[in-house]
């Protein structure tokens, strides 16, 4: 299967941004990918590093006016895309929310952030909802994809939860970056320990792994912080936690990837990690503190 990532900085015009999205898609679509995977509320800017009840007006529903446009879009090149949408639900009920579209321009399905975080620049619990339809693979033309958000991808358990359900693939759209003043290598091992953890949820589960991240700084607009500079990197390992590609940092980039999702079955006969895991003896994983 072929696949891209699309690694953009954006703006506060979100209309701008859609349309440089767009741009993007039709050239990984003209190179050959089937699926395509953007970054974490790839919308607008990351509005999260303030808590400001106006920016619930960025919310929208789904299926609503992103689902249709990129839905349009998918139908007319005839690729699944994997999108993040700030989902209102109801009044006062709103999700960080992935949506995948099929080829047909159709809702495959979706996945509401399950972790979301609560620090200095990233203050999500103001305004999203703990996730509620769990770790399901989303059924597609290209395979199951088990899709999730961010916060999501520091911990093992969704991942694990995801491939027992038949997950083809791990897909993380994401928006992470430095604040500005951190040293040079505390940057470095934050970034490093990002890539180290996701490249173990590929092995421990004998999959591929894509994470697609934003670039570009965006400053904080109440001044406390000095903003966060994105520090892209997006990559896709195999499923022996193999690079595959990475982005690099500071640039834009849109690239489409060749992998062989049947090599998860060649690994996990030389690693048998399922066959071993002694189930009998998990229940403690259930507590928060033994």
């Amino acid at each position: 299967m072929k696949l891209a990532i699309i690694q953009q900085s954006n703006t506060a015009d979100v209309r701008l941004n859609i349309e440089k999205l767009k741009q993007n898609i039709r050239k990984a679509a003209s190179s050959g990918a089937e699926l395509i995977v953007l970054q974490e509320l790839h919308n607008g800017l990351y509005f999260c590093q303030i808590e400001d009840p106006s920016y619930f007006d960025l919310s929208e529903s789904i299926p609503g006016p992103s689902t249709t446009e990129f839905g349009s879009l998918a139908k007319e090149l005839g690729v699944v895309l994997v999108l993040s949408l700030f989902e209102r639900a109801m009044a006062g009920l709103y999700f960080n929310t992935a949506v995948v579209i099929e080829k047909d321009g159709s809702i495959a399905g979706k996945y509401r952030k399950m972790h979301i975080p609560d620090d200095p620049a990233y203050y999500e619990k103001f305004y999203f909802t703990q996730g509620d339809l769990g770790f399901q693979p989303i059924e597609t033309s290209v395979g199951r994809l088990g899709v999730m958000v961010c916060w999501d991808q520091w911990y093992p358990e969704g991942a694990r939860l995801m491939a027992l359900a038949g997950a083809d693939i791990l897909i993380y759209p994401t928006a992470i970056g430095y604040e500005s003043t951190d040293s040079e290598e505390e940057k470095m091992r934050q970034r490093n320990a990002w890539i180290t953890v996701q490249r173990g949820h590929a092995v421990a589960n004998g999959l591929h792994v894509v994470a697609v991240n934003r670039t570009g700084y965006e400053p904080d607009p109440s001044g406390v912080t000095g903003g966060i500079e994105f520090w892209g990197n997006s990559f896709v390992v195999g499923p022996q936690g193999e690079f595959l590609y990475e982005s690099p940092i500071s640039d834009e980039d849109v690239k489409v990837i060749e992998i062989d999702l049947g090599r998860t079955e060649t690994v996990r006969r030389m690693w048998p990690f399922f066959r071993d895991r002694r189930v009998d003896q998990f229940e403690d994983l259930n507590k928060r503190i033994r």
